[in-house]
């Protein structure tokens, strides 16, 4: 039986928030981190993960605040990091292995250099590395995907997701279909608050006011796994690159004919690296 979205779904509350996210499996803790796309969720991003993972982990795919079914935040509130944490406390987690897409890759880049002892394996798909110059990235400010994905929290109709859609994704004709598009415009709309919050938060540097300090990557000592789409438009596989060439445990693979939606367009290929990756590298766990 496939895995079900409210059967699986749970909320905790943290010290500061109240948190929606999706569970399924036991074993060894897995937390899936989301991206910054208007609609975005853990069953969005994850929804062709969860079932496979879970059958060799105790997977939970989270509504970080400000997305989903969670607490909104204001752009001063907005500490992803200080909010896994709490997640992590909250449910009596001790350590984990933190898989995250994009701004949730960013998210546990930095909480592996700020609290080394609740993570216990890194997989990112993604992620951006920070406010820094790039040899293939976009010169005059946001990339041609995070300026399309500004433009769908403007204005989050169906036309904009499914342009957003489009720039995310390399198999346009399979992922950008007129149903995805109108759910994902339908999903952003039900939380006005978060689309007000984030538009609003742009100029002090929502969604990510706090960054990795890049002088740190070299001090992650766990197992890290990087994932990238060569075809990303919304953040250069030369992050990744970036990454690898200063965490020392790291790989990294480069998919060929992928957008920035790696777990999504390749999830057969990207469940099966990432269990033989944190199966593999299980060290003291």
């Amino acid at each position: 039986m496939a895995l079900d979205k409210e059967q699986s779904a749970r909320t905790v509350k943290t010290r500061d928030w109240s948190l929606r996210y999706y569970e399924a499996g036991s074993g060894h803790p897995l937390v899936m981190l989301h991206g910054s796309g208007p609609g975005a969720t853990g069953w969005s991003n994850f929804r062709g993960n969860i079932e496979a993972l879970a059958e060799h982990f105790h997977v939970y795919a989270v509504d970080m605040p400000g997305w989903g079914e969670s607490d909104p935040a204001t752009v001063d509130r907005l500490d992803h990091v200080d909010a896994a944490i709490q997640f992590l406390d909250a449910l009596g987690i001790s350590r984990a292995a933190f898989v995250g897409n994009s701004m949730g890759g960013q998210t546990s880049l930095r909480l592996a250099t700020e609290h080394p002892g609740r993570i216990s394996h890194l997989v990112t798909m993604g992620p951006p590395v920070g406010r820094m110059p790039s040899l293939f990235g976009a010169g005059d400010g946001p990339s041609e995907g995070l300026k399309v994905l500004i433009e769908a929290y403007q204005d989050p109709s169906a036309e904009n997701m499914r342009r957003l859609v489009e720039i995310m994704c390399y198999d346009k004709a399979r992922f950008a279909t007129p149903e995805l598009c109108e759910a994902r415009s339908q999903a952003a709309l039900a939380r006005p608050e978060h689309l007000a919050n984030y538009v609003a938060g742009l100029p002090h540097g929502a969604p990510l006011p706090r960054w990795v300090d890049p002088a740190r990557l070299p001090d992650i000592a766990v197992p890290t796994l990087l994932i990238h789409g060569r075809d990303d438009r919304v953040v250069s596989f030369e992050s990744s690159l970036f990454l690898l060439a200063n965490i020392p445990d790291s790989r990294l693979v480069v998919l060929n004919r992928c957008g920035h939606w790696a777990m999504i367009e390749h999830a057969e290929e990207f469940n099966r690296l990432v269990i033989d990756f944190v199966r593999g590298n299980s060290g003291d766990d």
